[in-house]
């Protein structure tokens, strides 16, 4: 309680806005002004008139939020707080890419370095993917899809599409097994299957609705099913958990952790807050096309 009481002060006598991903720990959960998903968590930040902001999450998302708050100080408690996704590609490998199919537009996953934005037409979520390629892409031939094969495997689906994907993927959802999910369905047969759109097909044609944590956390909100198998990263339990009192939620594994997430705590918190550390910029004429990359999508799904 010390450490909280002292980060409200800090949060006050900086101006601060604490963002906090679904996939953190409980306590940082608690004190998050705002907790959401990546890009949700970005909006909301460029809307406040906070000075600074602490991005409790991975580096890509602190990134994403200086882009869309130029002016505001970016701090991330932890900067080793890396995306192994995001990670898989690199802007130079996107160049590569690109030169190989100077005709193909390129959509890029959020979960993506502000490098790898800079070099794409498009960005989108897990949440909207399937709406940028039927509307905004929908006339274009080929289309680079880029990091997430299992996205793209997931968009394919579901608009018929085919995509120039790139071989990324989160090694968090990929430790999800078929025959886990099989054994957890077995044993609480009444229980809904939610999925995220980062899970290999297999996984997500076991599920009853594969979707945005966002969107799990509305779902299982508005369903009367009181018990949910969740495969996605298991720090979301915790905030579907207290949203949803009644009801009862199963990771399909307790090997569903992103070692990434959990490497920030309350201590951490506090201590970049003291320090002012660790701040988050990204070069001018990188953010700057990076944006027009996000703003196009935002123009859409406004």
């Amino acid at each position: 309680m010390e450490i909280v009481e002292r980060i409200r002060e800090l949060k006050k006598k900086r101006n601060a806005v604490i963002l906090v991903h679904n996939y953190q720990i409980p306590e940082v959960h608690d004190i998050g002004d705002y907790v959401g998903d990546s890009l949700g968590l970005s909006i909301e930040a460029a809307k406040t008139d906070a000075d600074v902001i602490v991005f409790c999450g991975v580096y890509f998302m602190a990134e994403t939020a200086k882009i869309l708050s130029p002016g505001k100080t970016v701090i991330i408690p932890d900067k080793s707080a890396g995306c192994p996704m995001a990670n898989m590609i690199t802007g130079e490998q996107l160049r590569n890419l690109k030169a190989q199919h100077p005709r193909a537009k390129v959509l890029c996953y959020v979960n993506t370095t502000a490098e790898v934005k800079a070099e794409s037409d498009l960005c989108c979520t897990s949440a909207n993917a399937v709406a940028m390629v039927e509307n905004v892409l929908k006339d274009e031939k080929e289309i680079i899809f880029v990091p997430d094969k299992h996205l793209a495997d997931f968009v394919s689906e579901k608009t018929g599409r085919d995509f120039i994907a790139w071989d990324g993927y989160c090694p968090t959802h990929a430790k999800i097994l078929p025959e886990e999910l099989v054994e957890q369905k077995r044993r609480h047969p009444a229980a809904k299957v939610i999925a995220h759109p980062e899970c290999p097909r297999p996984i997500r044609h076991l599920s009853d609705i594969v979707i945005s944590t966002e969107g799990m956390c509305r779902y299982v909100k508005e369903i009367p099913d009181k018990e949910i198998i969740v495969a996605t990263e298991k720090g979301i339990i915790y905030r579907l958990q207290k949203e949803n009192p009644g009801k009862i939620f199963y990771p399909v594994t307790d090997r569903t952790v992103c070692p990434n997430m959990k490497k920030i705590s309350l201590e951490k918190v506090l201590w970049a807050m003291e320090d002012m550390q660790h701040p988050v910029d990204v070069p001018a004429e990188i953010a700057g096309r990076a944006r027009q990359a996000i703003e196009r999508m935002l123009n859409y799904t406004e």
